[in-house]
């Protein structure tokens, strides 16, 4: 059975997968990322744009404009007269003008859209053909420029390079506005009034059909105002709910009483004597006086004479004379009782149904009102328009007779426009506009040249595009030697090296988390091609692992371009190439890294002819099972596995894979593939490491950094005397842990 085997939960159809979808959708975070990452490109392509536009508006030849002003709302002698009238269009327009906020659609845009539209400019094209054959609608509505800078003024600008063309349609466009203002105004009048006219004999037909509506109602019911109605009725019912109330209080006393009457009769005559029910009645009291009295007397002879005696026999029998009459009164006592409840028993069924009916009454009238107040809705609503539609159209006769010009020319003699000036093009304008435009260019070109480029750069970017477990962020080492320089320069480039070592030996307690059923005792440092840094993560995890007081064989397995001896400082003369070819001690072999104590490492050794064929033997297998019975950790570092085969091999005695992803240098496909690759042979991996991030620092070298320059710590200032990375290491997590 093979090791990864034992961590089924880290098979590759789990971790071996590759977000595809992602890959067309950039997020916000994403896009500002790169924007900075190619703010040359961008800054590049901006300027050259807008150098461009500067160059043109200095090159090209000026133009002539021609502009005037129009008052939109004038006030004329007739303006005022017909406003002061109710119901006209200029009374409306002087509500709506005084009572607009600027929400929703300019009414002043809609007009500029209406004036540059062919209905008006047409006209005037015919006229300018006479002259000057060339000029179209087209040609006219795009030297035109109608703007509003002030409230209820127009201002008309026309540029053409000739200046008699621009003075002769500045002219055909004054006098055309001026006449479309009263046409407009005369053709809303004519055109509200045809409206009015068509509406109001509907308006009156209505009218007469909800009167007739209302008088069939008010004869057929009987009635003139159903909620006169209603009320009555109301009143009525709630009388008779109050005699119900009373009523039944009244029975439910009588049944109380009779229950209790049987209660005192099922008891014996000498309990009843106090009880109030049967008390009440005098005359059925005065017959169990005397049975209680004969009861006391024969009581008393009792003792005298016996049972025979005349006396005894005389005085039982008038107590069986008057036992009969004892029960003829309660039975008299009961029917009078059945009487009054079966009396008001009556009542309240009479109560009932006629509460009843007239519920029914109420809920009929209910109906009626309603429908009463709907036809009386009706017809207000029908009078109301018929009033409003009436007072429109003499309104509006008044207003059709209207005929001065609405607007007005802005200039000293009210007649002409402002004579032509020659113009050009704005470098300032052309420059703003060939700024943004440029800006806009540039921003494109980076997100299609980031795409384009293929590369993971962020470590947001390997998270949104993968689902694999990322086991720890590594960043750029250049970044930790950056540090800006003081008093305590040293010190602080010790604390950098602390820090940086730090990140490993988290990402060696997170590796060991994976295997917390059966601990992880071997793995394969690789990555999908050349320069991602595996053999550096290599090194360093190791490092930490050894540092952790674990005893850690590093083996360098890369025996196509063998590179862990020169980065530990020793000699590669005997290897792994060694061990396998010429069956070899592989504890001769070994050496103990001079970086740490319970590091050990075994080089490459020769480069062999067929590294496959050595890495694919049984005896390579029986090595691999020796060193991991031998060391508590064994770290492979293979070659790339984009086109090698040597890593697959490897991993499959091995609990799995850590894939190494250089960001700035991997890229996407070769990072699909690769994962692609190991999904079809089955190979473990374990997770993922971001190397080279720009963007992650150690979180430790603040916090370090405070203490050094505070210079509040003693074991710090001794630790630095001393220059013992492995102390300060443990001095900065004193530090934190307090």
């Amino acid at each position: 059975m093979l090791k990864s085997d034992k961590h089924p939960y880290l098979s590759q159809a789990k971790s071996a997968q590759f977000n595809n979808n992602d890959d067309d959708e950039l997020q916000i975070g994403q896009i500002f990322t790169i924007l900075r990452r190619r703010i040359l490109l961008i800054s590049g392509i901006t300027a050259l744009v807008a150098t461009v536009a500067v160059l043109k508006a200095e090159t090209d030849p000026p133009v002539y404009l021609g502009s005037f002003e129009i008052l939109t709302n004038r006030v004329t002698g007739e303006t005022k007269v017909i406003s002061s009238v109710p119901q006209t269009i200029s009374d409306e327009d002087a509500i709506s003008t005084t009572g607009s906020s600027g929400k929703g659609a300019s009414p002043v845009d809609t007009t500029i859209q209406v004036l540059r539209s062919p209905r008006v400019l047409d006209p005037i094209v015919e006229q300018l053909k006479t002259k000057y054959p060339y000029i179209s609608y087209h040609a006219l509505a795009n030297g035109l420029i109608i703007t509003s800078q002030l409230p209820n003024i127009l201002t008309v600008q026309y540029t053409d390079p000739e200046e008699k063309v621009v003075s002769d349609v500045s002219k055909l466009l004054a006098d055309a506005y001026l006449a479309y203002s009263l046409q407009e105004r005369q053709l809303d009048v004519d055109q509200a009034i045809e409206f009015v006219n068509k509406q109001t004999k509907p308006i009156e037909a209505r009218v007469k059909y909800w009167q007739n509506q209302l008088r069939n109602l008010q004869v057929e019911n009987n009635l003139i105002d159903p909620a006169q109605r209603a009320q009555e009725l109301a009143s009525q019912l709630a009388g008779l709910r109050q005699q119900q109330i009373e009523n039944r209080l009244q029975l439910e006393q009588l049944v109380s009483r009779y229950q209790d009457l049987q209660k005192e009769l099922a008891q014996s005559l000498g309990e009843r004597a106090g009880n109030s029910l049967l008390s009440e009645n005098g005359r059925y009291q005065r017959i169990l006086d005397q049975i209680q009295a004969v009861d006391i007397e024969i009581a008393q002879r009792s003792a005298v004479y016996n049972e025979e005696n005349p006396a005894m026999v005389t005085l039982k029998e008038r107590k069986a004379y008057l036992l009969p009459l004892l029960a003829g009164e309660e039975m008299r006592l009961q029917k009078e009782l059945q009487s009054q409840i079966r009396t008001v028993s009556a009542r309240d069924q009479f109560l009932y149904d006629k509460i009843k009916n007239l519920n029914n009454d109420v809920r009929y009238i209910a109906t009626l009102s309603r429908d009463y107040g709907n036809i009386q809705q009706q017809l207000g609503i029908a009078n109301s328009s018929l009033t409003q539609f009436t007072a429109k159209q003499q309104a509006l006769e008044i207003e059709k007779a209207q005929k001065q010009q609405p607007w007005r020319l802005l200039d000293p003699k009210l007649t002409t426009v402002n004579q032509p000036s020659a113009v050009s093009n704005s470098a300032k304008l052309n420059l703003a506009i060939g700024g943004v435009l440029g800006l806009l260019l540039g921003i494109g070109a980076a997100l299609i040249v980031d795409k384009l480029s293929n590369i993971f750069y962020t470590v947001q970017e390997l998270k949104n595009n993968t689902k694999l477990p990322l086991l720890g962020i590594v960043p750029l080492r250049k970044e930790l030697e950056a540090a800006p320089q003081s008093n305590l320069s040293r010190g602080l480039e010790q604390t950098n090296r602390a820090s940086f070592f730090e990140i490993f030996r988290s990402l060696y307690t997170n590796i060991m988390l994976l295997g917390s059923d059966d601990p992880i005792r071997s793995l394969v440092i690789s990555s999908a091609g050349q320069g991602d840094g595996k053999s550096t993560v290599a090194v360093q995890l190791a490092q930490a692992a050894a540092a952790m007081g674990q005893r850690v064989l590093l083996v360098d397995s890369n025996l196509r371009c063998p590179i862990l001896h020169q980065r530990l400082g020793i000699l590669n003369v005997q290897g792994l190439t060694d061990v396998i070819a010429q069956d070899m001690d592989w504890e001769n072999v070994i050496e103990r890294s001079p970086l740490e104590e319970n590091l050990f490492v075994m080089t490459a050794g020769p480069t062999p002819p067929d590294a496959v064929r050595l890495l694919a033997s049984k005896k390579m297998q029986d090595l691999m099972n020796e060193l991991q019975s031998s060391f508590d950790l064994v770290i492979y570092d293979t070659p790339p596995l984009l086109g090698f085969a040597d890593a697959y091999l490897l991993a499959s005695n091995t609990n799995g894979i850590v894939l190494v992803a250089g960001l700035g240098h991997l890229k996407r496909t070769a990072l699909q593939q690769v994962l692609e690759e190991m999904q079809i042979s089955g190979t473990p991996l374990l997770g993922m490491i971001a190397n080279k991030s720009k963007d992650a620092t150690p979180v430790s070298h603040n916090y370090y950094q405070q203490y050094y320059k505070k210079s509040i710590s003693a074991e710090i200032v001794e630790v630095e005397t001393e220059n013992n990375d492995e102390q300060v290491s443990s001095v900065f997590r004193g530090i934190r842990r307090r």
